[in-house]
């Protein structure tokens, strides 16, 4: 089974994927725990690149196409051998982030962006995706309040955060039966109470 968390910076989308997989670990299910960009060796050196606030960032096309390279490289050496291997993966972010960040925050077409993922993903999608949805001046509020350096998408702009709020709850509507919309207002332990819900149902055999 493979879990991928969404949202927009601040949601707390890194924290819950955290708290699910060490769920999953204390009822002795076989989980790896990754992230993108940067979940290969590779990945770190293109984190840097992506996230750079710098001069030195690149163009939007540039910017799709080492998004494409980091997820090729996180699937075929990472995500596919562990759901081979019959492990489960949770992965923060996946290809809804670039749907809604590329697709929806720098407005490129559906069509480019689709192409990239195909190139990047071979058409491996989640099994279960949870978005996890706030207020974008929430988010950044929380942002605020963590203090820690502000990366090239945090820093875009009000304006870009709500078209990826918007594209996201998009995707949410378009993909219903993957994509498990949660209410990310709540306290950490409501929105985990929640997570954990949805994914104890779903595993073979359930555990709830």
């Amino acid at each position: 089974m493979f879990i991928s968390f969404e949202g927009i910076d601040g949601c707390g989308k890194t924290t819950q994927a955290k708290r699910l997989v060490g769920a999953l670990r204390r009822a002795a299910v076989p989980v790896i725990h990754t992230y993108e960009p940067g979940g290969t060796r590779l990945g770190r050196h293109l984190r840097q690149v992506l996230l750079d606030t710098r001069e030195t960032a690149p163009t939007i096309r540039a910017e799709i196409l080492l998004f494409a390279a980091d997820r090729a490289e996180h699937v075929e050496t990472v995500i596919r051998p562990a759901l081979t291997a019959g492990q489960m993966v949770v992965c923060d972010r996946f290809a809804d982030s670039t749907r809604a960040y590329q697709g929806y925050g720098r407005q490129i077409s559906a069509e480019v962006i689709e192409q990239s993922l195909q190139l990047a993903t071979q058409g491996l999608e989640p099994d279960l995706t949870f978005l996890l949805d706030l207020p974008v001046e929430m988010a950044v509020q929380r942002l605020r309040q963590r203090g820690s350096p502000v990366h090239r998408f945090e820093a875009a702009g009000l304006e870009f955060h709500h078209r990826v709020r918007a594209g996201f709850l998009a995707l949410a509507e378009q993909y219903p039966t993957r994509i498990r919309v949660i209410d990310a207002t709540r306290s950490p332990n409501d929105v985990h109470t929640a997570i954990w819900q949805v994914a104890a149902a779903r595993l073979t055999p359930p555990l709830l």
